[in-house]
């Protein structure tokens, strides 16, 4: 009989070890892989077990909100925040004119109770309404047709945490096991289905995992798919911008740039362009960015906790938070361009990201959706996930506490104001803590879990390994790691 000898550099990373947390945890499932097990041999393979986890934990997620399903969204002001089970997806089933087969961006919403004219989404967000007001019968009473709406874009909405699961577990190729991470993450669970972002970001997901396989332009039309659901993706590709200047691959940067354009226009254009009376832009198409651009301080941002405190409405927040965000923008630049050996593609995307999220006027819960995956790919330690995560359920308690509160009348039954600014400063003090973190590991590449094999960025795609031909100031040599890959990267290109 003849022995099977198993390539080391194929077989994926175990968590349980390398890390502690990670090893203590298993425990619970009984304990850590052996070294002699066999990983993937059978149909359980990591990325299926993933993908099985993250459908569970959505389902749970689903069943948190059976208070509101069950009357909270319909009978009780409050009782949607004490319950902590809120969803905009009921409410904008009537609010936005779906229930009136109102189509998107053609259609003035008739009695809009805020106000809002026209639905207030990007075109791809308002293509995935649309569709699953068709799949819903518009039959019986309003409020069960609400339901039924919710439970078809809960049912969506799972494709797309089945998706971002997947993505993240192949875009690593030997650490599949670090989407566990996204599959169990408690906000990820809790704020699923309480808005349309877990679709914006699949979208991402898919053309992270694209770039990573070193396909530029697939990458590109995704993270333009992206954009047109939700604007956050955009800021990825001056992530990627900027690495490639360092690494010399501007021409794959720009034929992603030209995937995403073109993408972006081929779902906007249609909507965007209106030839009624003449070519102009659709009113309806404008209403996502001028309800951005006009809308006051919001609940979440640190914005919110200074206007409260001192009793300022802000006026300028719109330059101030955009000052602050060129300003970070910039410093994660020269990082990328200083450091001593290119950052990871993951790191500096969550780093812009987690900017953006920081510096901006609203901050509603589930914009942890969008950090999510990136923080797994950039820094993939349990314990340090694990404490950002504890931060960001106490503040999605908090929102809701004190919504609570101010819905409660005289009778102020909830987390009063100051109890509330200070879930939003956990909440910007866990996402501080974990980027960090992430600069340490950019300017300590050896402290950089992922690359203590020796793999210089397993996400990179066109990057990894590349050798650098613009770095600013004098990088230094990073030492050569003891592992399968013998690359010195960081180094200047005579």
């Amino acid at each position: 009989m003849t022995s099977v000898r198993r390539d080391p550099e194929a077989e994926p990373v175990r968590p349980t070890a390398e890390d502690a947390v990670a090893a203590a945890g298993s425990e619970l499932i009984g304990g850590p892989a052996g070294r002699r097990a066999l990983l993937g041999g059978s149909w359980w393979t990591p990325v299926r077990i993933i993908a099985l986890v993250a459908i569970g934990m959505f389902a749970l997620g689903m069943v948190q909100k059976i208070p509101c399903y069950n009357g909270g969204w319909f009978s009780s002001v409050t009782g949607q925040y004490t319950h902590a089970c809120y969803s905009d997806i009921p409410h904008l089933y009537a609010g936005r004119g779906f229930a009136e087969n109102v189509v998107p961006y053609f259609h003035r919403i008739p009695g809009a109770a805020d106000g809002m004219d026209y639905l207030e989404y990007p075109v791809l967000t308002g293509l995935f309404m649309e569709v699953a007001s068709r799949l819903t019968p518009h039959g019986g009473s309003l409020q069960h047709q609400e339901q039924i709406y919710w439970m078809v874009n809960a049912g969506m909405l799972m494709v797309c945490a089945a998706v971002v699961a997947v993505c993240v577990s192949r875009t690593h190729r030997r650490r599949p096991w670090d989407a566990l991470l996204v599959a169990l993450a408690p906000a990820f669970a809790l704020t699923a289905t309480v808005n349309w972002d877990l679709f914006a970001v699949a979208l991402t997901a898919i053309g992270m995992l694209m770039w990573s396989r070193g396909r530029p332009l697939a990458a590109g039309v995704f993270l333009g798919l992206a954009t047109a659901a939700k604007f956050y993706p955009i800021l990825l590709l001056g992530a990627v911008l900027v690495l490639c200047l360092r690494a010399g691959r501007l021409r794959a940067f720009g034929t992603a740039l030209g995937g995403a354009l073109g993408a972006w226009l081929v779902v906007n254009v249609p909507v965007m362009i209106s030839s009624r009376g003449g070519f102009h832009i659709r009113e309806g198409w404008l209403a996502f960015y001028t309800f951005s651009r006009d809308r006051p301080v919001d609940f979440g941002s640190v914005w919110l906790v200074i206007s409260q405190r001192t009793g300022s409405s802000l006026d300028n927040v719109n330059l101030y938070a955009t000052l602050l965000m060129l300003l970070a923008c910039a410093g994660i630049a020269a990082l990328a361009l200083c450091a001593p050996r290119r950052p990871r593609l993951a790191q500096i995307a969550f780093l812009v990201v987690a900017a953006f999220v920081i510096t901006n006027k609203v901050y509603s819960p589930q914009y942890v959706l969008w950090l999510i995956p990136l923080a797994v790919l950039a820094r993939p330690r349990w314990r340090d996930f694990l404490v950002w995560q504890a931060c960001e359920v106490m503040y999605f308690l908090g929102i809701w506490m004190y919504l609570a509160y101010i819905g409660s009348g005289d009778k102020h039954r909830g987390l009063p104001p100051e109890g509330y600014q200070l879930a939003i400063i956990v909440h910007v003090l866990g996402t501080l803590y974990l980027c960090a973190l992430v600069v340490r590991d950019v300017l300590v590449p050896e402290r950089d879990v992922v690359r203590r094999d020796g793999s210089d960025d397993p996400s990179g795609g066109v990057l990894d390994r590349a050798p650098d031909v613009f770095v600013l100031g004098e990088a230094r040599h990073a030492p050569a790691y003891e592992g399968p890959a013998r690359v010195e990267w960081g180094v200047r290109r005579e």
